[in-house]
């Protein structure tokens, strides 16, 4: 038993989850939804490790790479992260809708009647903005608010720049500034105990999806599902293409991007998947005030697997009502939807949320939309692995825009 644990810790972090995922697809197809709930706790465990994980790794990690750059540096950087994150959510919805014009999903099928679906309120983009400045620090740790904790790590980051660097309080800034950099490097430590954990999670997860969908959903809207995966390789492989223009070299980031895009596609979870996502840009050599911010705040606004979602939704709704979308719609499914994938951010049920808004101000049946509940986990894994590919994808490059060097390999950069 010694020696199978210690095979089990000594081999690579993306076999053991490689090889979580394809048991945890056997398991629940022959076992079905009697193991899946034997196995839930198991999955609940790592979704329970990761939540506890985002606030100290957040904040800390943000301090600490601010009070690593200089505030001209860091305005200059939200600003490429911001274009990267609103471009490239607007190219998706362009793929998605592109793709699935092509393949025509929903055609044939007929709309329930009797069909409905209770769609979560859309709270819109002023209150997410909103929400950015927090009304009380304490409870946008508790909840926890992504976008207050950033906020917060931003602005006190900021002052202890300013205290490090000034006239009169330079040595307590040093002291507290040690105090932090000590606490984000326990948080790290931490982390990678709770990486040993990910492959048993992820096999717990996956059982217990794919036992609770069932071959007989994945078989009715099948259809609808491959088009979704067609779209999210084409969307995959465009990164590939933005990230060889900028120089960045494309086998050592995948080779760090394959845990947490395997881990977000079992956990369907951007910002639960966050402390590995944070981890593979370390790897990468990424500078730590670059990605301590754009990936936070990417797996909270930046939802490239979600947008390419909305567009081939809409495109399937409008084929089963027999109501083809024309040019000028499609138009504005890209503008709507561009705003709507940020203004849902960290919303339950936000998939949901955004087709319903897009099906609303584009005259689709809001029916239509429980069809596509049916398949919700299915398509929600592959957008999530998208999702937080786009984030380091986009950090990568930005990276590599700033002119820091080229990431580097595992190897190099493990601890």
């Amino acid at each position: 038993m010694k020696t199978l644990f210690r095979g089990y810790l000594d081999s690579s972090l993306i076999l053991r989850v490689t090889i979580a995922l394809v048991l945890g697809v056997a398991v629940g197809l022959i076992g079905g939804e009697s193991v899946a709930a034997w196995l839930a706790p198991l999955g609940d465990l790592l979704l329970r490790l990761l939540q506890f994980l985002i606030v100290p790794i957040v904040l800390f990690t943000l301090i600490v790479g601010i009070n690593q750059a200089d505030v001209g540096r860091m305005g200059r950087i939200g600003g490429k992260v911001f274009g990267y994150y609103v471009l490239t959510s607007a190219l998706a919805i362009v793929v998605g809708l592109a793709v699935a014009s092509l393949l025509s999903p929903g055609t044939g099928m007929a709309l329930d009647d009797g069909a409905s679906v209770e769609v979560p309120e859309n709270p819109g983009i002023v209150s997410v903005l909103l929400s950015i400045v927090p009304d009380n620090i304490v409870s946008a740790l508790a909840e926890p608010n992504l976008l207050g904790i950033i906020f917060t790590a931003f602005v006190f980051g900021i002052a202890l720049l300013k205290m490090r660097h000034g006239e009169g309080q330079r040595e307590l800034g040093d002291k507290l500034y040690g105090v932090i950099e000590g606490l984000n490097a326990v948080t790290m430590k931490v982390m990678s105990g709770v990486l040993q954990y990910v492959p048993i999670g992820v096999f717990a997860i996956v059982a217990g999806t794919v036992a609770r969908q069932g071959m007989d959903t994945i078989l009715s809207l099948g259809g609808m599902v491959v088009v979704l995966y067609l779209a999210l390789a084409v969307h995959l492989v465009l990164y590939g293409v933005l990230m060889s223009v900028f120089g960045v070299r494309l086998k050592a980031f995948f080779r760090e991007a394959r845990t947490p895009m395997a881990t977000a596609f079992a956990t369907q979870s951007s910002t639960g998947t966050l402390p590995l996502t944070l981890n593979a840009a370390q790897r990468l050599g990424i500078s730590q005030s670059l990605y301590g911010f754009s990936l936070p705040l990417g797996a909270t606004i930046n939802m490239d697997g979600a947008a390419i979602r909305i567009a081939i939704s809409a495109v399937f709704a409008a084929n089963v009502v027999g109501m083809p979308l024309d040019f000028m719609t499609m138009v504005e499914i890209v503008l709507i939807g561009t705003l709507t994938s940020i203004g849902t951010a960290g919303v339950p049920g936000a998939g949901i949320v955004m087709i319903a808004t897009v099906f609303a101000q584009v005259g689709l049946p809001i029916e239509t939309v429980a069809l596509l509940t049916s398949i919700d986990a299915l398509v929600g894994m592959g957008c999530t692995a998208l999702n937080v590919t786009g984030d380091l994808a986009g950090t990568a490059i930005i990276s590599r825009s700033e002119g820091e060097r080229a990431p580097r390999t595992a190897e190099a950069t493990s601890t």
